[in-house]
Formats: C-alpha cells, sequence, structure tokens
C-alpha cells in the first residue's frame, strides 16, 4: 500500500505542471479532507485503498501547489523595474564569469530598504558588468540594483527561460550598479552554509588552478562548473557525458562504497564482542550517510546532488537493513521523497533521466538468476541506458550521440576506479599536507588528461546522432533488448518492430530526401526569439523560413535554442527557402548552423555579398533579392529590395505572401526612406476583400512605419517582434499610435509569444503561444499577463 500512496503522491505533484492554471487552494483543502473522511468512513479494504490513493494524489497536489503559490506571490510591481533600487543579503551561490565580462551570481535578499511592499522577490539572478570578484568575496552586501521581473520567449518548443527562473527560485533578474560589502547584516544557517561554501571554491582555486583540467577539477571536487568553458560543453554535449561532472548518483555511490568499505574494515578490526552484527550494520550506515551528506554539502548541496543523496540513502538502507525489499518500492520511495523535498523538480530535465535511468537498471538487472561479470554488466548496464534513455531525450528535443555509447563505456569506470579516488584522496592529502600539492596536482592532472584526450577524439567521430527522427529505432532495439532480457519468443518481437516502423508518422521519406509534415492550410509562425525576427512559412510539405533570428557568438544563438527545437517538433525535415533579409546579427544569426543540420533548397538575401566567401555560400550558393514571382505550396510569393538601398536596414529583402484574400508584408528592417518605393510597387486590392497582416519594419523603430506606410497599407494586424523591455525602447509610442489610428490589432511577441495565422476556410485564425502557457508564465498579475504595447 506504501508503494501506491508514494506513486499517488508523485502523481499529484506531476500533475500539477500540466496544469495552466494553478488550482485554488481552498478546493484543494476540501478535496483532502474529503479523502480523509473517506478513509476513516470506509468499510470495505478496497474502498479504504481507493480512498487512500486518492488522498495522496491530492496531497501531493496540493503540496505542489502550496510551494508553486508561495513562490508566484513573490513578484516585483512593474513601476520597478528598469529602476535604482537597493536590496541587502548575501551572495548564496559561486560567482562565475559570464559574458561581456561579466560576473553571473545568485543574490539572497535579507531587506528591502526603503520599501514597504510586502510580497517582493527572495531571490534574484544577477549580472555585474565590470565587477571586482574581491568585492563578492565579501559574501554580505548591499547593492543597488536594476532589475525586470521573469520573462524570456515563448513558443511551442525550445529552452524556455521562464521556466528555468521558476525551477530556480528567481523571481527577478537585473543587473548590478554598486555593491558595498556590510559585515552587519544578519546571517542564518544558510548564509553561513553558502559563506563556507565560497570559502571552500576559493581555496580550491588557491590551490589547483594552476592543473591544466583545472575546470574539470574544480568540477568533480566541489561542483564548481563556473570555470568551465563553452570548448568543454561542447565536447560533453557530443559525447553524451555532460553527467560526469554534475554531482550526482554515480559520485555519491563512489562515496558511499568507499566510506563503507572503509568503515566495516575499521569497525571490524575490533574485538568481535564489541559490536553486534545489527550494530555493525547500523554503523556503517551512519558513516556512509555522514560521508555523503558531507561531500554533497561540499559540492555545493545543488538540487541533483540533494536528488542523488536521497536516491544513495534509501538504497543503502535498504541495503543495511536486511529486509526483503522490492528495488521499485525503494525506487518508489525516493521518487516521492525527492518531491516532498523539492516539489518542482518535475521541471528539471535530470529529474526525469536520473530516475528514467535508474528504471531501465532495475529492469535490466533485478530478478536476474545467476551472476554476471563486471565487465559484462557494465557493457550490459550502458547499452540499456544508451537505449532506454533515447525516447526519454527525444521528448526534451535532443538527441542520443552514439559516441556517449562508446565514450561512457570507457569514461565510467575511468571516472570510477581512478579519477573520483584520485581527486577526493588528493583534495584531502592537499588539505592536510599542503607541502605535497607539487605532488597532487600532476597526477590529478595526469589521470585526467588521458580521460579528455579520449573524449576530444570521441567527439570528432563523425557518427549520426540519434533524434526523435529515429525514435522508432529505440522501440525497435528496446524491444530486443527487452526479448533478450524475458524469455520472449523471437517472431512476435520480430513482428513488434516491423509494425513500429510501418506506423511511425516520422518514417517517411522519398528518394530525393527527406519530407516534410504535411500542413493542410496556410500557415504563417512569427517565432518569437526575443529583439530579433524569425518567421515560418508552411503550406503542404513546403516550407520557407524568413530570417533565423539573433546570435551573439559563444553567448546566445535563438536558431540554437528556439528555431531549430521548433523547427523539428513541427515536423520540418528541410527547407524549401531561406530568405534572408539582410545581414544584421539579430535576423542572421547562426545561418551556418542551419544549412548544417537541415537540407536547404534555396538561399535569397538582401545582402547576398555579406555571405560571399564564408561557409553559407559553400553550402548553397546565396541569391540575391530580385522582384520576381515564386510560390509555396498554393502561396503566391513576391520578392522586393530597394535598388537605392546603400547597405544594412535599407538593404532588406522584403517579401510579400498572399492567399486568396490574405496577404502577409515581411518588410524586413526598412526605414521611412525606402517605403515609399515599396509602397510605389504594391500591387492595389479593393480592402473590403483583403485581409493585410504587417509586421512592422525595424521591429516598431520610430525610423520606420512612416505616415503614408500605415495609411496605405491599413493593415488589419500589425505584429512587432521586439524583446521585452529592450534598451532600444521598441516599439516606439509614435509608431504604435499611427497603427491605432487606423484600427490595426496590434500584437507584440514580447507579450504574446510566439504567433500563429492559419488561413482555414472559415477565416484566418490567429493564436497566440501565452494562451496556452503554464501557470507560472501566463498566471493573472504575471509579466505575461501584465505585459502592454505602450
Amino acid at each position: 500500500m506504501a508503494f501506491r500512496c508514494a506513486i499517488a503522491f508523485s502523481c499529484g505533484v506531476i500533475l500539477l505542471y500540466r496544469l495552466s492554471v494553478l488550482p485554488v487552494s481552498w478546493w484543494l483543502l476540501v478535496a483532502l479532507v474529503t479523502a480523509f473522511y473517506s478513509v476513516l468512513a470506509a468499510k470495505s479494504p478496497a474502498l479504504r485503498s481507493l480512498a487512500l490513493v486518492a488522498g495522496s494524489l491530492i496531497a501531493g497536489l496540493a503540496w505542489g501547489a502550496w510551494q508553486a503559490g508561495h513562490q508566484l506571490s513573490q513578484r516585483l510591481p512593474p513601476d520597478l523595474e528598469r529602476i535604482p533600487l537597493t536590496v541587502e543579503g548575501y551572495v548564496c551561490d559561486i560567482p562565475a564569469a559570464g559574458s561581456f565580462n561579466s560576473l553571473r551570481f545568485s543574490f539572497c535578499i535579507t531587506g528591502w530598504p526603503g520599501r514597504t511592499e510586502s510580497g517582493l522577490p527572495e531571490r534574484l539572478r544577477l549580472s555585474w558588468y565590470g565587477g571586482e570578484a574581491q568585492t563578492l568575496a565579501h559574501h554580505r552586501l548591499t547593492v543597488q540594483v536594476v532589475l525586470r521581473r521573469p520573462h524570456g520567449t515563448l513558443n511551442l518548443s525550445g529552452f524556455r527561460y521562464e521556466d528555468w527562473l521558476f525551477r530556480k527560485g528567481y523571481r527577478a533578474t537585473g543587473s548590478v550598479r554598486s555593491a558595498e560589502p556590510v559585515a552587519t547584516l544578519p546571517c542564518h544557517l544558510h548564509c553561513r552554509y553558502t559563506a563556507v561554501h565560497q570559502s571552500l571554491a576559493r581555496w580550491v582555486d588557491s590551490r589547483f588552478s594552476e592543473a591544466s583540467r583545472y575546470p574539470l577539477i574544480a568540477s568533480l571536487m566541489i561542483g564548481n562548473r563556473g570555470a568551465m568553458e563553452s570548448s568543454h560543453w561542447k565536447v560533453l554535449k557530443a559525447t553524451g557525458t555532460i553527467h560526469l561532472v554534475a554531482i550526482s548518483g554515480l559520485h555519491l555511490g563512489l562515496v558511499a562504497l568507499g566510506a563503507g568499505f572503509v568503515a566495516r574494515r575499521t569497525l571490524l578490526a575490533f574485538p568481535g564482542h564489541r559490536f553486534s552484527e545489527a550494530s555493525l550494520r547500523w554503523g556503517v550506515f551512519a558513516v556512509v550517510g555522514v560521508s555523503c551528506l558531507a561531500y554533497a554539502l561540499a559540492s555545493g548541496f545543488t538540487v541533483p546532488t540533494r536528488r542523488a543523496l536521497i536516491m544513495v540513502m534509501i538504497a543503502t538502507w535498504a541495503l543495511i537493513s536486511g529486509r526483503e525489499i522490492s528495488p521499485w518500492s525503494s525506487l518508489a520511495l525516493a521518487f516521492a521523497t525527492v518531491l516532498v523535498l523539492d516539489p518542482f523538480a518535475p521541471l528539471d530535465q535530470g529529474f526525469w533521466l536520473s530516475f528514467s535511468a535508474v528504471a531501465i537498471l532495475l529492469v535490466t538487472f533485478s530478478g536476474r538468476v545467476g551472476a554476471i561479470g563486471w565487465l559484462a554488466g557494465l557493457v550490459l548496464a550502458q547499452i540499456a541506458v544508451f537505449i532506454g534513455l533515447w525516447p526519454v531525450l527525444a521528448q526534451f528535443g535532443q538527441g542520443q550521440p552514439i559516441a556517449g555509447l562508446v565514450a561512457n563505456l570507457i569514461a565510467i569506470p575511468w571516472v570510477s576506479v581512478i579519477v573520483m579516488p584520485v581527486i577526493i584522496v588528493g583534495g584531502m592529502v592537499v588539505a592536510l599536507m599542503p607541502m605535497l600539492t607539487d605532488w597532487v596536482v600532476p597526477l590529478m592532472d595526469a589521470v585526467l588528461a588521458g580521460l579528455w584526450w579520449l573524449l576530444v577524439r570521441l567527439s570528432e567521430w563523425q557518427v549520426p546522432v540519434l533524434s526523435s527522427a529515429t525514435l522508432p529505432l529505440s522501440l525497435v532495439a528496446a524491444s530486443g533488448l527487452l526479448a533478450l532480457r524475458l524469455p520472449l519468443p523471437w517472431f512476435p518481437v520480430l513482428v513488434f518492430s516491423a509494425v513500429v516502423l510501418w506506423l511511425w508518422p516520422g518514417s517517411d521519406s522519398v528518394s530525393g530526401g527527406p519530407v516534410n509534415r504535411y500542413v493542410p492550410v496556410p500557415e504563417v509562425r512569427i517565432l518569437d526569439v526575443g529583439q530579433g525576427l524569425s518567421v515560418l512559412v508552411r503550406h503542404r510539405r513546403e516550407v520557407l523560413l524568413y530570417d533565423t533570428g539573433p546570435a551573439v557568438p559563444g553567448v546566445f544563438s535563438a536558431m540554437e535554442s528556439t528555431v531549430l527545437p521548433n523547427l523539428r517538433d513541427l515536423g520540418v525535415r528541410r527547407i524549401d527557402q531561406l530568405v534572408i533579409s539582410h545581414s544584421d546579427s539579430d535576423h542572421a544569426g547562426e545561418v551556418g548552423l542551419l544549412l548544417g543540420s537541415l537540407p536547404v533548397g534555396r538561399v535569397i538575401a538582401g545582402e547576398p555579398e555579406a555571405f560571399a566567401g564564408l561557409e553559407v555560400s559553400a553550402l548553397v550558393p546565396v541569391e540575391g533579392c530580385r522582384r520576381e514571382p515564386a510560390a509555396l505550396g498554393a502561396l503566391e510569393l513576391t520578392f522586393w529590395r530597394s535598388p537605392d538601398g546603400a547597405s544594412g536596414n535599407d538593404r532588406s529583402c522584403v517579401l510579400v505572401v498572399r492567399h486568396k484574400a490574405t496577404e502577409w508584408i515581411l518588410p524586413g528592417d526598412i526605414t521611412e526612406a525606402v517605403e515609399a518605393g515599396f509602397l510605389e510597387t504594391l500591387d492595389r486590392v479593393s480592402r473590403p476583400s483583403l485581409h493585410r497582416v504587417v509586421l512592422a519594419p525595424h521591429h516598431g523603430s520610430k525610423t520606420s512605419s512612416s505616415v503614408a506606410w500605415v495609411n496605405t497599407l491599413e493593415p488589419d494586424h500589425v505584429i512587432y517582434t521586439a524583446g521585452y523591455r529592450h534598451r532600444y525602447g521598441h516599439p516606439h509610442p509614435d509608431v504604435v499610435a499611427r497603427y491605432r489610428q487606423i484600427g490595426a490589432v496590434a500584437l507584440n511577441t514580447a507579450c504574446s509569444g510566439g504567433i500563429t495565422f492559419k488561413a482555414a476556410p472559415g477565416g484566418l485564425e490567429v493564436h497566440e503561444m501565452r494562451h496556452d502557457s503554464p501557470f507560472w508564465i501566463g498566471g493573472a498579475g504575471l509579466t505575461r499577463d501584465q505585459c502592454k504595447i505602450p
């Protein structure tokens, strides 16, 4: 019964994050009381069990809702955005170097001097541009900040910054203007712990920073990944070994094994009459618990570390207690315990991956009759996890690199048997005998050098990455693995595999290459890429992409975080036409990444000369934007570029998309100087029969959308593709007033998120992504709900 209640409670917490509205607390209280009364009143054991399960489910939902409600109650009022504010508190993580010469850190607030509002944020995510690490070393500070409420891009797929902020408990973000150490501020238990952890990080830096593999040493020793560079992450991602540098079950499991072995040998050295068998077992459990807790605290006690600590301790208790406990019951108990201590865990990808991996290993090894050698066990475990996690990763829009199978077969035993013992024991030796540092550091470098050399070589291995497009193969592989694990006849397994491959919707292809998902009615999607532009046009199986969104090399890429994930989940397997309005980085970011990821039939650019000699032109020839008709399904396309545009914005390639009585105008960043030229070439269509949608040129800048442009086009809808509270201030109030005066319905991706237009038979359908957003993004009174076009 406990197993069922643990599963029901966990399902209740998870169910919360499938809701678009946070449940009303008193309704949940009434439901919980009703379930409790039903347990007491039920006369039948079956009814009592049912009531217990239902009560556990409601309890999980209520627990998660209460925690989420408390976090959402912390809000920065809109009138406090983008103005200097003073806050008091302490640095509550290890500051790390960020982009543009910044330091990024978490700041836990103990006071808002001069503010009387209730429910202000308790935790901030801050960046200090040009800041001094010496100042942050003082830990307790009074800082002057400029803040924004939580906000990020909102699309069907891709990385959601607001999800990450909510998961981490950040209720505002911002930048630091100045900071002053204040040693007299109150410092309670969490404050003192973070101070000790930061001191430990500075000690590790002072002792091991000269090591050539210092970023890996700091990650494995204390969980400080701040020194990791993009080149490190690229190698780890390509080889599927990111888990090696995140303090998780592997690392704590090794600590538990080592501590248990030493404790048992030590206790057995005492005379036999001193300890009974029971006291010996529980003594070992205590030592293991203290050792794992100490290592978890030293490594920052992050969410993955806390989760791993719970799982390791429950597994250790199950082994030492000597009871016949099902491993599935232990897993369910660990699952529920994690959600009790951290009800936001379902928003964490690592939560699902770690528990899925454990479940896969249980399926593979539990109940097996007969021993299995360590080498065969290692190979079987890696194959099982590789295949089993394939569909799980596909759900998160990630691929499973084949190189990762080979990398983990070598890296996991190498890290377990050699690297971690050297790192942990070496750290303790240096702490006790600093004079041995010069001997320990080269040893650490040596054991990591071979591992890193191998990972770099494997990351360069030209093998495919298995993604959602190849997901049916994972089901086939899983069925084969199941047939090996269980006494199943091979013929049904083969029949099942053939049916999966035949029926899987994404497996269709033709001799000409991959096929896009069929779209029955014309569709125009304006993706939310912040301050930039990317528009997807589809009809039938043909696809056009207008601009690729913003990118800052080494910092941010809308192509990687937004555009490609949405293309993948929308079933886009190739781009028939790619239009790059002009070469500015907010419109042409990471074009090469797109061309390397999907086949592209044709590339048209307003500034083709900007791509001459680059990898883009080598992959697909770049054509100039010329006024010529084209087609996309049943859509009519017209391209235009000003013959007088000198460069930059005025060289934008303007695209007009028509379908019967609907017209979309995508003007790039043209300014007033060339708007008149486009209007002269525009086909005149009687207003009553035309529904016109216009993307405001240059994101609604005051240098565009002239009076003549607005009055001549008279759009029914105008779309602003601007960043939330961006420093450029788009859209400009004068521009907004012009469109408002002629009655255009205005939408802004900063408020609406992604916007989709469908030319359905019954008329144009408009959908804003914010209407499908979860309660922590689109809830009443939150940023997205109160976002307004000026």
